[in-house]
């Protein structure tokens, strides 16, 4: 702070400061402090905000907040992909001290002598006041001050236009003593860094073909995997990510079901990169070349689709690094390169990097790898898990790459510690992983997304109810209701939420003693048949479908910081609502946490943050059945796992 008034706790600030808050075009960021002075006199609060290669914006002024407090807030509102900056002022309001004084004095009685002085002292402030406000406004300005100044009019006659000066006044005030903070940086990605539906799946398996004990007949290709894309497109989804493409190692390549030794036909595990036929920046030759991605990636766009690519910085035992630069790895005492561990789990198939015998070398080598995919037309990269290399590499990267192609999203993978995760985001990932998955009561689901509440303005979730690797207790037992309440909660709790080829279809045997399924795809080629489940009734495509189509419709599920949640006495069910302010949309969600029992309920509705007035009476209509209701504050709901699991609905207000 420097100058006359204090201000403090500026919001959003990310580490006091040290790092850029987020944002994304379009959306409503609240801007708060506090900020108070001595005596009676008004105080006044504005944002001034900055974007990208603009001079300032019009600054935004600040409405104090609950009386006593000293707060302010007030919302801005960035249109441009880059880093924003904005300043908080405190000045002295001598308009809004003066209009206080008088209203007050003339409340209490007092008469034109009395106010002599007030009268003359308004005069000269309005004379400031014509300088500031538009041109068109500045004749009314001054015939207020000439009014106070006329002597042969009434009280109420002077002081009258003076005081209908308000609000033009409020929105261009005479600032005195102005004191401005430091700077506060925003970085502002566009719309898909918040709101997004992804859908994983391996192209190698899409139009496979395997035989008898899984093994391989039929690689699949981009050009085969193309042809599940208008499907992916249909049930709603606008990112396609895939596992790595690169080429597979040989050496120490694990079997099916991550056993040690492979058959000469096993296709092993993405995640092993590098072989003699190439490294990070090559495709693997058994799904096509070059071309044919650029084919898949044009492709994709055609069906409104967006590719993500996985960027997993780690190295097959025969990847051409290890030749051309040695030094990137670590050597153990007995001359070996180690393996990756993650005690008890072993990964003989994969090297991990070193980030500090050749730093500089290393991050020049990602960042052209990552940039030579940026130019084949990937702006979003899955980051597979981050939070095991060096921080202040990616802050660098993310930044570098940033600086080049504003547009770039990087997801964090990286399910670790809470420090580590939220310190991932502020050094510039988008989007991050979370602990959803682990979740399982509505009481946990809560205070986590209270959690995930109190980070936005530098961790964006993206909520995963499976992945290659996770196939939690809740999918493996609790049947399809339970494959429906995890979409429910992920699609609406998270403007981001994602989901790997599967779920569509209640894949839930789990590989015995591991919580993930079994026959993994990590390890071996598998086809489905989304179509013949479908077909058959077998499928959660059309709820998946309904779902992502509520979230298009409904502008209020593109956003977090409108959660909110409402009392509801079944420990069983959650109760949450969105609401977007610009467009009154209101979307209300009760869910089932119990796949197997029907659950009885009642809501105490926080009605304000419904856009309701509490005594309102307001109809809901279920975007899942379609049924309508008539509702109020207090009302009984029940819930059917084995009809649907939950209720999604949209709030009307009754004229």
């Amino acid at each position: 702070m420097t100058g006359r008034f204090p201000i403090e706790d500026v919001t959003p600030s990310v580490s006091c400061g040290r790092y850029p808050a987020k944002a994304v075009v379009g959306e409503l960021v609240p801007v708060s402090a506090v900020s108070y002075r001595e005596g009676h006199h008004a105080l006044g609060l504005n944002v001034v905000w900055q974007g990208p290669g603009r001079h300032n914006e019009p600054f935004t002024r600040m409405r104090p907040g609950t009386p006593g407090l000293d707060e302010w807030h007030a919302v801005i509102k960035p249109d441009a992909v880059g880093r924003w900056t904005f300043t908080v002022e405190a000045w002295d309001d001598p308009y809004l001290t003066w209009r206080n004084f008088v209203v007050k004095k003339i409340g209490a009685g007092q008469g034109v002598e009395d106010l002599a002085n007030d009268l003359a002292e308004g005069a000269d402030v309005l004379d400031l006041a014509v300088k500031i406000v538009p041109e068109h406004d500045q004749e009314l300005v001054r015939e207020a001050a000439a009014a106070l100044r006329d002597d042969q009019r009434s009280l109420f006659s002077r002081v009258s236009p003076a005081l209908d000066l308000e609000t033009l006044l409020w929105d261009h005030p005479v600032r005195q003593l102005v004191t401005t903070t430091r700077s506060y940086a925003m970085w502002v990605d566009r719309e898909r860094a918040l709101f997004s539906s992804w859908y994983e799946f391996f192209p190698r398996s899409e139009g496979a073909e395997i035989g008898p004990d899984a093994t391989p007949i039929k690689h699949g290709t981009f050009k085969t995997a193309a042809k599940r894309l208008p499907a992916v497109a249909a049930m709603g989804f606008d990112v396609v990510y895939l596992p790595p493409i690169h080429p597979i190692g040989r050496i120490n390549r694990k079997g099916r079901n991550n056993t040690l030794v492979a058959r000469p036909e096993d296709v092993g595990s993405p995640w092993a990169i590098g072989s003699d036929e190439g490294g990070h920046d090559a495709v693997h030759p058994e799904l096509g070349t070059l071309d044919d991605f650029r084919d898949f990636i044009q492709e994709a766009h055609d069906h409104g689709l967006e590719i993500a690519m996985d960027l997993a910085l780690q190295a097959a035992p025969d990847h051409p690094w290890l030749k051309t630069n040695p030094e990137w790895f670590t050597t153990r005492a007995d001359g070996t390169i180690a393996y990756a561990e993650n005690p008890p789990k072993k990964y003989q198939d994969i090297y991990p990097l070193n980030w500090d015998n050749d730093y500089r070398g290393l991050r020049d080598e990602v960042h052209r790898v990552v940039m030579h995919w940026v130019h084949q037309g990937i702006r979003i990269f899955r980051v597979d898990n981050p939070h095991t290399k060096a921080l202040n590499f990616w802050q660098w990267l993310i930044a570098k790459v940033k600086d080049e192609e504003p547009d770039v999203l990087f997801l964090a993978e990286a399910f670790t510690r809470p420090a580590m995760m939220n310190g991932l985001g502020k050094i510039g990932f988008t989007q991050s992983y979370t602990y959803f998955t682990w979740r399982t009561t509505a009481w946990e689901m809560k205070q986590y997304m209270q959690e995930l509440l109190a980070s936005i303005d530098w961790m964006r979730p993206n909520f995963w109810p499976n992945t290659p690797d996770i196939l939690p207790p809740h999918l493996q037992t609790g049947g399809p209701p339970m494959f429906k309440i995890r979409t429910v909660l992920a699609s609406m709790l998270s403007p981001s939420w994602g989901m790997y080829s599967g779920l569509e279809l209640f894949e839930h045997v789990p590989r015995p003693g591991a919580e993930e399924n079994i026959d993994n795809e990590k390890f071996e080629l598998k086809p489905r048949d989304y179509a013949a489940a479908e077909r058959a009734g077998r499928s959660l495509a059309p709820f998946i479908t309904r779902l992502n189509q509520i979230r298009h419709q409904n502008p209020a599920l593109r956003r977090l910081r409108n959660l909110r949640f409402h009392e509801v006495d079944n420990d069983s069910l959650l109760c949450f609502s969105k609401r977007d302010e610009e467009t009154g949309n209101t979307v209300l969600v009760i869910c089932s946490f119990d796949s197997t029992n029907v659950q009885w309920g009642n809501t105490v509705l926080d009605m304000p943050e419904l856009g309701l007035d509490w005594h309102d009476r307001f109809e809901v209509t279920d975007q899942i059945s379609g049924a309508s209701y008539e509702w109020g504050q207090h009302n009984a709901v029940r819930i059917d796992p084995y009809v649907e699991p939950a209720h999604v609905f949209v709030v009307h207000r009754r004229d």
